[in-house]
């Protein structure tokens, strides 16, 4: 199965990828190393065809909710320390950053795909200046972070 991240806020969360490097605008599908491919994915949680916002978990009580997934983010019994997995931690501290500083408040889940609805691992709260480095955004499976300004 895999490996979910979701996020949730009183405000719009952006969609779309972060992260892709290719050799121009011209040839968006080029890219010059492996690791310049490497990219997350934000989808947030309208469905076009209802016309309307449903919840990827029962533990969110945030309107606005995006989720994104890649095999290169660890959980916290799987760090490698390697490149990739360094890219996407970093695009998710950015992501997670912009996220806090614009609504105040971000609650940061993992699950993996078919269990958000399971009881809770862990529940933990903490202020963003807390979060030093992007490694200290791994978590445990179906861990949850209320993470403040």
């Amino acid at each position: 199965m895999t490996q979910y991240i979701y996020l949730a806020s009183p405000n719009k969360l952006s969609q779309g990828s972060f992260g892709l490097n290719p050799i121009s605008s011209k040839h968006p599908n080029i890219f010059e190393r492996e690791l310049d491919f490497v990219h997350l994915y934000f989808e947030n949680n309208y469905d076009e065809e209802i016309k309307k916002r449903f919840s990827y978990s029962r533990h969110f009580s945030f309107n606005y909710q995006v989720t994104t997934y890649s095999n290169h983010i660890p959980l916290k019994n799987e760090l490698e320390g390697n490149s990739t997995e360094e890219k996407v931690l970093d695009i998710l501290y950015s992501y997670l950053e912009k996220a806090v500083q614009s609504s105040g408040v971000v609650d940061y889940f993992t699950s993996l795909n078919g269990e958000e609805d399971l009881n809770i691992s862990q529940r933990s709260k903490v202020r963003w200046k807390e979060i030093k480095t992007p490694y200290d955004l791994v978590l445990g499976d179906r861990e949850f972070l209320v993470i403040t300004l």
